[in-house]
């Protein structure tokens, strides 16, 4: 582009729309508008330029041009804002938990399509010249449509989730933003910005290239050892590419508050003696005492335990309060585990094991227990057993079992979130006392907690009988006593087999277990006992810190766990010093803290976790307790999962790492070179081969039924070396679900 000056008295060019050019024949760039300069306020002294080209630009462009430019911004603005009401409709759409994970890629695409047209609309209002009622009319509409679509679903259900589309959209839209506007503003305040932009692109692009490369690098590695891209074995399908550990912890909630739980106004010291004799003292002694005594949930039939509520508001309505006087002795009753204290308007929670093992009955299972049988069909036959009492130096003694389930945590996720616990469980791998070994290749077999906890729990997705029941009930059957920690005011029998038991009446609880803690997460300081308990800012699915009383809710459960290792282990211990018949122990807890969308209130678990395995370190327990830290699946919900690839892998991948004692592992690896088809390690193998919960399930099957197992049990558990090779039609994932192929090479 060439400018020419003109004097003041040459006569001015003229532009003709016809044959783009001026009058003196000189070709130019099409501009609008006639292009005429004046560069002095002087009337006298005019200064002209005018523009001159060396390209040629088509009358038909010039008119599509024209046509574009002189579009009335209102209409432009209209029809952004009919694209962004009507995206955002359409990812609106619900269905059952099928449905949306069927479309759930769609429904992404849509959000996103909604904030780039809002988005458009936004810069226009400030980055482009437009009259002030245009403007004010512009952003009425905005809030009004916003309004309308939060009115018409803001549900928090797969039925109707109109609030977690809002929570994705603002999560994109805010940022994005915010981002542009200061572009905006250093472009238009700083000269060159565009320069330093550009440098500061290049350099941010190398230094993110990087991080994902070690991130990539990152993705692979456990505890001890790595995912190995071994030849003949499934890989991870698609580009594995995690953007998301771009984010520094903390970025995708810190708008919803502190992670932190607010302690209580004052101090309470609380206990219960041996003797069930409860002792309190307040900070404040002038304050009225109060004692909750919370239901014991064990016995409930199912129809009580129904998570839709029904569960929560009975556990309210049976609580029972008393006013609390240390002049005289406050006994509890011998079956209550837990009672809340509470001090003016502080309140705490007084856990116990009760009653204690010495005075528990020994549980006598039914003669046709189903628990006997060694398949899951009713018609199964009995398989070969295998009884170790012949081989020597090896542990008769029945294991402990323990089994923390993180509900929806990826191996990756582990370590992005838990980083102290990781380091812990470092420290657990102690060869020549126990071992740790973790699975790189474990694949759930479902989307959600339905089909990876029954394919655990009772070995087959569809029960095949009436009235199934959970694998603890096996160990109860078998001398064990067992325990079980719910922290989301849920039973998992009622709620994920209710509809195959022959009558409500029926109590699982009662048939399978000696302990049970659920009633403190039932209450509405935690649980909302109206509207919806499954929300975004309340409940066990919340994305906010989730706590009780001044703690974490976990803690709590943690705190009930660490008083049954020190009961049992305790009555254990006296038994086999006294040569007696020690009962053992199968404990099992479910967190939710993994469960919410942005995958980061999963972080305030970890100082608690990190703490309770050192404990179970130090203590010496593992050198007869098999520990079991496992997940059900990975995250399916949130910005990870709906638009990466990495997401949908980490969904597929839940995180598995177990501990077994020195003489478990000695046993297992003797007896697969003795009787295997492989002679190798088999948790070395296992490591890297395709597994999943149906794996889980015998090897629980295989530890409950020590000294003696079903051979069959064992060939398909963690303790036999599982195919090498195996395809995802051959583990039961179906070819849909499928995320680990081998591949063929051509």
């Amino acid at each position: 582009m060439s400018y020419s000056r003109l004097s003041s008295q040459d006569p001015l060019p003229l532009y003709n729309r016809d044959d783009i050019s001026w009058n003196s024949s000189e070709s130019v760039t099409v501009l609008g508008t006639a292009s005429l300069i004046a560069t002095s306020h002087d009337s006298t002294d005019l200064t002209y330029y005018k523009v001159s080209s060396k390209h040629h630009i088509p009358s038909s462009c010039n008119r599509w041009a024209n046509l574009l430019l002189h579009v009335p911004k209102s209409v432009v603005v209209a029809g952004l804002l009919t694209i962004f009401a009507a995206s955002y409709l359409l990812s609106l759409q619900a269905g059952n938990l099928d449905y949306i994970h069927e479309h759930l890629s769609m429904i992404g695409i849509e959000l996103v399509v909604s904030v780039i047209s809002l988005t458009v609309v936004t810069v226009m209002l400030y980055a482009s010249r437009m009259r002030s009622n245009t403007r004010r009319g512009t952003l009425l509409v905005i809030m009004c449509i916003s309004a309308a679509l939060y009115w018409y679903d803001h549900g928090e259900r797969f039925e109707h989730h109109g609030f977690y589309n809002l929570l994705v959209f603002l999560a994109i839209f805010v940022p994005l933003n915010v981002a542009i506007a200061l572009f905006y503003v250093l472009w238009c305040k700083i000269d060159n910005f565009i320069v330093y932009f550009s440098i500061s692109l290049v350099i941010g692009g190398i230094a993110a290239s990087a991080s994902l490369v070690h991130y990539r690098r990152v993705f692979d590695q456990g505890t001890l050892g790595v995912f190995q891209y071994t030849p003949g074995e499934c890989q991870w399908t698609g580009r594995n590419i995690p953007f998301i550990d771009l984010l520094p912890a903390g970025t995708q909630n810190f708008w919803a508050g502190s992670m932190y739980c607010r302690p209580e106004s004052q101090k309470i010291k609380a206990s219960v003696d041996g003797d069930g004799v409860l002792r309190v003292a307040c900070e404040s002694e002038d304050k009225d005492v109060f004692v909750d005594i919370l239901p014991e949930t064990r016995q409930w039939p199912l129809k009580d335990k129904d998570m839709w509520n029904v569960f929560n508001h009975l556990v309210l309505k049976r609580i029972v309060r008393l006013p609390y006087s240390s002049s005289r002795p406050f006994v509890l009753n011998k079956t209550t585990q837990a009672v809340v204290v509470r001090c003016g308007s502080s309140s705490t929670i007084v856990t116990r094991v009760s009653p204690s093992l010495a005075k528990l009955p020994v549980y006598v299972p039914p003669s046709d227990s189903e628990t006997r049988s060694s398949g899951s069909s009713a018609s199964a036959l009995v398989s070969a057993r295998f009884n170790i009492s012949g081989v020597q130096k090896v542990q008769l003694e029945r294991p402990n079992v323990i089994y923390l389930m993180l509900d929806a945590v990826s191996h990756r996720q582990f370590y992005r979130r838990l980083p102290k616990s990781a380091q812990v469980l470092k420290t657990l791998h102690r060869p020549g006392s126990h071992r740790l070994f973790e699975l790189y290749r474990y694949h759930s077999v479902g989307f959600s907690s339905d089909n990876n906890t029954k394919a655990a729990y009772i070995g087959e997705i569809t029960p095949s009988r009436p009235n199934p029941l959970p694998i603890w009930a096996h160990y109860r059957d078998r001398g064990y006593v067992t325990a079980r920690v719910e922290t989301g005011c849920d039973d998992w029998s009622e709620f994920y087999l209710g509809g195959k038991y022959k009558s409500k009446e029926y109590s699982v609880g009662n048939r399978s277990l000696d302990y049970e803690l659920s009633s403190p997460f039932c209450l509405p300081e935690y649980y909302p006992n109206v509207g919806n308990a499954f929300g975004n800012f309340k409940g066990p699915y919340s994305l906010t810190a989730r706590c009780l009383y001044g703690r974490y809710v976990h803690d709590w459960a943690f705190d009930y766990l660490s008083q049954l290792r020190t009961e049992l282990r305790e009555h254990r211990t006296k038994q086999l010093a006294h040569q007696k018949d020690a009962r053992p122990y199968m404990i099992s807890a479910t967190f939710l803290e993994g469960h919410e969308g942005t995958g980061e209130v999963l972080r305030t678990v970890d100082d608690s976790l990190a703490a309770f395995l050192a404990s179970m370190r130090d203590s010496g327990e593992l050198n007869d307790t098999v520990l079991i830290i496992g997940a059900d699946h990975g995250l399916h919900m949130g910005l990870n999962f709906a638009f990466l690839q990495s997401g949908r892998i980490e969904h597929k991948n839940p995180f598995f790492a177990m501990l077994v004692p020195e003489w478990l592992h000695e046993f297992s690896e003797k007896y697969q070179t003795e009787y295997g088809s492989e002679k190798v390690s088999p948790f070395v193998a296992n490591e890297q081969r395709l597994v999943t919960p149906f794996e889980t399930h015998h090897t629980f099957r295989v530890l409950a039924d020590w000294p003696e197992f079903e051979t069959d049990s064992w060939k398909r558990s963690l303790f036999a070396a599982q195919k090498a090779g195996k395809t995802c039609e051959e583990a039961g994932i179906g070819a849909s679900f499928c995320m680990c192929e081998i591949l063929t090479i051509l």
